[in-house]
């Protein structure tokens, strides 16, 4: 298998070459140039197979030109015996027809760890075929920076430099990266937001000659291999729930774009899915462009839900790039014009094809409080805010009562006390293996949001 770039100016490349690219050369986005397919047959052969093994069958026609059956199934194993629920993603039901999917049973407790935890595996098989050495460079509205530094900790072949948004992240999540100490571990906190990071990312990875030579690696949903890896747990649900004999429906809290589209991809291999549900906080410019075709960035706001305060959603591209047929020049062209504001809109028949593709709903903060209380009251269980709002959005955009909604639970409700506190819910202990994470010691550097100084400190630490 190929992977082409969204923009159709670089060259394809193999799944070894786009894990350790990240970004393509001209500046975006790799996908495959086909999909698997899997028949009704085939996935409901698939009805007892653990978590592990799913993902095994699902994962290696994407990687298998690169990454023997064999290395990929030891990687798999290992991936998932780190979390603390035998079936690694469990499903609880709150209501009729009305499930979470409990993606926070890894090592950092948010949905990240399925990606990274394998993401740091394949990394570390791929350097050490090539000989090779990495710079990785990522930016992490909370989950991603833990996850990631959690997941290549281990790795000889690996410099990480992590950006998170200064005082813009919850305690327990910054902590999370700044407990975690190593000589090749870097955390910086930016005085600026998550847009801001990641715009440095992207930058970065344009022009690496900061690097005097060194190569950059990316760790966030801009590298494939962490799309693939969550694709699985919507095959995983599916199955469960009685799939594909009858369809599922998913409710997904969004920022970057990359776990719905995961989603989308999962329904393209064959999954039967009735409705995807995009379900953003009250940075709701996916939600505008979805319902509305309304494309217009508007001021960043602080909220409940940190990992979703997002304007400026990566992913997106690789939808869009779809909704384009695929005609990289055009979608070049029309990013351009919406980042630069002399466009505000899809045209209309594209826009057409993501409304019949996709559902979204906005939730605020007051309505997320409301939707964790009343979970508690009626149902004994607690969410954190990012799943409250994907909750909230699956009850309101819901068009087939008869089928299951699964909203996906992103994070433990621990990680984000301030909402379940404001919620008028007792505050959620930290499990055993974190206990004693408040009293850790910290490293970090805060810098300014200055793409210059934040190179300069990377090249001073390589």
């Amino acid at each position: 298998m190929r992977y082409i770039s969204t923009r159709g100016q670089a060259p394809s490349l193999s799944f070894e070459e786009v894990l350790l690219t990240g970004l393509a050369s001209d500046g975006g986005l790799y996908v495959p140039e086909t999909l698997p397919q899997f028949s009704h047959e085939e996935i409901a052969s698939w009805s007892k197979l653990n978590y592990a093994d799913l993902a095994h069958k699902i994962l290696l026609p994407f990687v298998e030109a690169d990454v023997s059956s064999s290395e990929l199934k030891v990687m798999v194993d290992e991936t998932y015996a780190g979390f603390n629920h035998k079936a690694v993603a469990p499903l609880v039901q709150l209501d009729k027809n009305e499930w979470v999917l409990e993606l926070f049973h890894g090592p950092t407790l948010a949905f990240k760890d399925f990606a990274l935890q394998l993401l740091g595996r394949l990394m570390d098989n791929a350097l050490i075929k090539r000989d090779k050495h990495l710079v990785i460079m990522g930016a992490t509205s909370g989950d991603t920076g833990s996850a990631a530094i959690e997941g290549c900790k281990h790795s000889k072949r690996v410099k990480m430099f992590i950006l998170h948004p200064h005082e813009r992240v919850s305690e327990v999540q910054r902590r999370q990266m700044t407990t975690l100490i190593g000589d090749n571990i870097h955390n910086i906190a930016v005085r600026g937001n998550f847009d801001d990071c990641q715009q440095m990312v992207k930058q970065s990875f344009a022009d690496q000659s900061f690097l005097n030579g060194g190569q950059l690696g990316a760790v966030n949903s801009i590298n494939w291999a962490r799309i693939m890896a969550q694709i699985v747990y919507y095959f995983y649900a599916a199955v469960a729930l009685g799939g594909p004999h009858r369809k599922v429906s998913f409710s997904v809290p969004t920022g970057n774009f990359g776990d719905i589209y995961a989603g989308y991809l999962a329904q393209k291999m064959g999954l039967p899915i009735a409705q995807l549900v995009v379900a953003t906080n009250e940075n709701d410019i996916l939600h505008r462009c979805i319902s509305a075709n309304q494309y217009q960035k508007h001021g960043l706001v602080q909220t409940l839900s940190p990992s979703m305060d997002i304007m400026v959603s990566s992913n997106f591209e690789r939808l869009l790039f779809d909704l384009y047929d695929c005609d990289g020049p055009t979608l070049s062209q029309l990013l351009e014009d919406l980042n630069n504001g002399t466009a505000d809109s899809l045209e209309p028949q594209r826009w057409e094809k993501a409304r019949e593709l996709f559902s979204s709903h906005r939730v605020d903060d007051d309505t997320t409080c409301d939707v964790i209380s009343q979970v508690a009251q009626e149902h004994n269980y607690l969410l954190d805010p990012h799943s409250a709002i994907g909750v909230e959005a699956g009850r309101v955009c819901n068009q087939y009562p008869h089928v299951p909604m699964v909203t996906l639970a992103t994070a433990h409700p621990v990680k984000f006390p301030e909402a379940v506190i404001k919620a008028g819910q007792p505050t959620p202990q930290l499990p055993n293996h974190l206990a004693d994470l408040l009293e850790r010691k910290e490293r970090c550097e805060v810098l300014d949001n200055d793409l210059l100084v934040v190179q300069q400190y990377i090249t001073s630490k390589i």
